[in-house]
């Protein structure tokens, strides 16, 4: 467990995003991504008829939709204990098998910090 004042600034705005954004819209997880440049993407879970995504996946869509070439981190704010094999391989595909993704409880502690290195 990580105190997310351990986590270096940028990471630790990042999991403050991804925090407001499931207690903003209600969802079951929120998301936020850092691209190569600096800038974030922030999303929550998806949930319709047609279209079901993870707050991650549709974080890291967002990113690419909007041009991103890389992530430098991720976070995920869930009570889920681990991520699904999808949430990580996105992040892989576009960030690489080195960049972090902080999983953070509700409350912004981050449990675990994941790479597929």
């Amino acid at each position: 467990m990580t105190e997310s004042t351990e986590l270096h600034p940028e990471d630790r705005k990042i999991v403050t995003l991804a925090r407001s954004a499931r207690a903003r819209n209600g969802v079951p997880e929120g998301a936020a991504v850092r691209d190569e440049t600096g800038r974030t993407y922030v999303a929550g879970t998806v949930t319709l008829d047609s279209l079901q995504l993870s707050a991650l996946r549709t974080a890291v869509a967002m990113a690419v939709a909007s041009g991103a070439r890389s992530l430098e981190a991720a976070a995920v704010v869930t009570t889920a204990d681990h991520l699904p094999p999808e949430d990580r391989s996105a992040v892989t595909d576009l960030g690489g098998p080195a960049t972090p993704i902080h999983l953070a409880t509700p409350d912004g502690t981050v449990q675990e910090t994941l790479t597929t290195t």
